[in-house]
């Protein structure tokens, strides 16, 4: 049986990363040697009941969505279900909102990008936007992310002008979501949920190493969970 995974985003050929995400399946499927299928689905054409059918769940960069209230919904159910999530630049940022409204009841807060007047812009400009630049990024030990990359420094392909606000991190103090990546500054750039199968977010886009014709740790760790999912039921 293969196995399924729900792109959640609104595609576009002009994106960097939605070309390289399906050949980035394709290099983790072969190193797995597993079979998987992958659809596209459009933000408004989100369906939670439809997303029972998917072993796995990619929010993909380029927010913002045109439906965000689908995407955070989607990201929800992923979370609650314990089905696999990998989020992406624009796919990370939305599960740290979901998150903090959620979970922990901050309904304020909100994309700056999104919503410029929103009292607590949890997701905000970067001082230094990171328009398709590479970073280095320092992984805490322990972590999910530093037991699948093995290594403490890494450095990724970002795109992105918005990012999580260092100024709230408090918020997440004490509960499962973690962040286990930062910039030498201190930002964050990794996120992790406690208590779940795999539920990672990164401010860069692993995507990107298919380019190069490289498959990304993350990516197989996230298609592996995703095919765990599939052999236990």
């Amino acid at each position: 049986m293969a196995t399924k995974i729900a792109l959640l985003g609104d595609f576009s050929e002009d994106v960097i990363a939605h070309r390289a995400i399906p050949k980035a399946l394709q290099l983790a499927a072969e190193s797995l040697s597993i079979d998987y299928h992958a659809d596209w689905i459009h933000s408004t054409e989100i369906n939670l009941k439809a997303l029972s059918n998917y072993n796995g769940l990619w929010c993909v960069p380029n927010s913002p969505y045109e439906a965000t209230a689908k995407v955070i919904s989607a990201i929800k159910y992923a979370r609650q279900s314990k089905t696999p999530f990998l989020g992406t630049c624009g796919g990370y940022q939305h599960a740290v909102l979901e998150y903090a409204q959620n979970a922990l009841g901050h309904t304020d807060a909100d994309s700056a990008e999104d919503n410029p007047d929103t009292s607590m812009p949890l997701i905000n400009a970067m001082f230094c936007a990171l328009r398709e630049k590479p970073g280095t990024i320092k992984i805490n030990k322990p972590s999910q992310v530093y037991s699948i990359i093995k290594s403490e420094l890494i450095e990724e392909q970002y795109n992105c002008g918005f990012g999580v606000n260092a100024e709230y991190l408090s918020v997440f103090d004490n509960t499962d979501m973690t962040f286990s990546g930062f910039n030498s500054d201190g930002d964050p750039r990794i996120v992790e949920l406690a208590d779940h199968p795999f539920f990672i977010g990164t401010a860069f886009q692993p995507e990107r190493s298919a380019l190069s014709n490289n498959t990304h740790a993350l990516i197989i760790a996230f298609l592996q969970a995703a095919n765990d999912l599939v052999q236990s039921t």
